[in-house]
């Protein structure tokens, strides 16, 4: 197990990977996942799942008694406003999808990060950390800017073309998932980028010097490696 944390080793450039299991997942079922593979973290979606707060505090909560960090895509681009109203329900990580343009990160990064990095709100109980670190107001949010993970979901030609104004600092990864890239892809088809591959030798590329990571959805643990050998260095996998 490393010392370091989630953002920590995503900073770096280990590879850390993520399991989605779905809402429903209790802790049985979770516990028994990561006894065959040591997942970095577990991935929630509201994005296109059913989405209650109280069930991600719920969540949270279970997977912070069981020592694993949970990542979390929000509904939808224009709630990057919401990021700490999200963040004040537990989840270690914030996914925001469909980016675009720079005013979208710029607004996820203003309310992600406390005074004096950005202004993200005073928090409620169920944040990451509060209980167990019982720490003061300044001496919490100091932790939290060092701890918590934002990445912008990057899921067409234009947004894959701009990555490098995307990757602000104060954004850890970026990613995608390859059923809305190939639409735009569809749609653009004298674009040189004509396979997904094409577009995660570029992000790689673009992303070098940056400190910003690419994330991918590779959803199968037997793609693991070649997305790996290619450059990504955060995944995220179905667990059935």
């Amino acid at each position: 197990m490393s010392d370091k944390t989630l953002k920590q080793r995503i900073n770096d450039g280990d590879v850390v990977i993520g399991a989605s299991v779905g809402w429903d997942a209790d802790r049985a079922r979770i516990e028994s996942i990561i006894e065959k593979y040591p997942y970095d973290f577990l991935s929630l979606d509201s994005q296109h799942s059913p989405f209650s707060e109280h069930r991600l505090v719920e969540y949270c909560n279970m997977a912070d008694e069981i020592g694993i960090d949970v990542h979390f895509r929000i509904k939808h681009t224009r709630h990057a406003y919401l990021v700490g109203n999200m963040l004040d329900l537990g989840p270690t990580v914030i996914e925001v999808p469909q980016v675009e343009d720079e005013a979208t990160v710029d607004e996820a990064i203003e309310h992600f990060y406390f005074p004096p990095v950005a202004r993200r709100s005073w928090i409620g109980g169920a944040s990451k950390g509060l209980k167990e670190r019982g720490a003061s107001r300044p001496e919490y949010a100091e932790w939290w800017n060092g701890y918590g993970v934002l990445w912008m979901q990057i899921e067409s030609i234009n947004a894959i073309t701009n990555t490098k104004k995307l990757a602000k600092q104060g954004v850890d990864c970026v990613s995608w998932g390859p059923a809305d890239l190939a639409f735009s892809r569809d749609s653009n088809p004298h674009h040189p980028f004509k396979t997904d591959d094409d577009c995660v030798r570029y992000v790689v590329d673009q992303l070098e010097g940056t400190g910003v990571r690419l994330a991918y959805r590779s959803y199968d643990p037997a793609l693991r490696n070649r997305y790996i050998d290619m450059g990504a260095t955060v995944l995220m996998e179905n667990i059935s």
